[in-house]
């Protein structure tokens, strides 16, 4: 376990996308390894299923996080955009170490959450050292810029991604959920070749990858995430490219990467499983690279 403590020196807390359809019941490896990084047994976290429109998704979360031990489990409520101003709320989410979307419909959750006291809280508490997960449409809406919908397709076509605002906790990636299961990938390169400067992120079911604070993932789960990173383009045909016309994308480079391996967001380098790297890197460690 390496909660990270929350002080004015705090760095800033990891960053979860999950791929959706996550594992709930046998080892729930993801939701535990979320569990300690919250404080495992001192843990009070926070589940916000705004994306969802079932009535049971919050406590479903409910039960799965207390009964891998955290201490507090509560979730918000929130079905519109007046109940973002309801201070208890807010005062929740102060006390928080852990805070968790759900899955569902993301643009019900960005046209709720958007510009609120809601968002506002969830991005400073992440910044204090609080780790925000959130699995399908609660991954994707982490990003600054967010994939809002699509078409499934292999190959890359202009017009195959819709992209909207999402939280923006992060500026460096755009990220795809479902991904494989899915055939998200022509959707995802398609969003990267819009700005090569973004990451793309397209995570697998019962996956995820654990941002931390210096910017370095870890995969955690039975699929696998895809990085595609597109800052090394020498071509790109999105400009001029007809609604539905196949695009030509020259350098791109693609990574896939299974349990254990970990990518370098900043310097853009990925590394295979390490058995003697320790989780939860801190800011100032190193990353193995043998």
């Amino acid at each position: 376990m390496c909660p990270a403590p929350l002080s004015a020196n705090a760095p800033r807390g990891f960053i979860i996308p999950i791929g959706g359809g996550e594992d709930r019941v046998k080892e729930r490896h993801i939701h535990r390894r979320f569990v300690e990084l919250s404080g495992g047994t001192g843990a009070d976290i926070v589940v916000i299923p705004t994306a969802s429109e079932l009535e049971s998704t919050g406590q479903d979360y409910n039960r799965i996080f207390r009964d891998l031990g955290a201490a507090e489990v509560d979730f918000l409520p929130i079905t519109r955009r007046a109940d973002c101003d309801n201070p208890r709320y807010l005062e929740m989410l102060d006390r928080a170490t852990g805070i968790f979307l759900t899955g569902g419909n993301q643009l019900r959750l960005s046209t709720i959450l958007g510009g609120t006291g809601i968002a506002q809280r969830i991005r400073r508490r992440n910044a204090a050292g609080v780790h925000v997960a959130g699995t399908s449409a609660g991954a994707s809406i982490m990003s600054e810029h967010m994939i809002a919908g699509g078409d499934s397709n292999s190959s890359p076509v202009e017009g195959a991604v819709s992209l909207a605002p999402g939280l923006g906790l992060t500026n460096a990636v755009i990220i795809d959920q479902h991904f494989t299961q899915r055939n998200r990938l022509g959707r995802l390169l398609s969003a990267s070749s819009y700005n090569p400067f973004l990451i793309g992120l397209g995570i697998d079911e019962d996956t995820a990858a654990f941002i931390g604070p210096d910017g370095v993932f870890e995969v955690v789960g039975s699929g696998t995430v895809t990085v595609v990173d597109a800052s090394e383009l020498t071509h790109s045909s999105m400009w001029e490219a007809r609604p539905g016309q196949a695009l030509t994308l020259l350098g791109l480079k693609v990574h896939v990467m299974g349990e254990g391996c970990r990518y370098d967001l900043n310097g853009r380098h990925a590394f295979a499983p390490d058995v003697h790297a320790a989780f939860c890197t801190l800011p100032n460690e190193k990353v193995s690279t043998h």
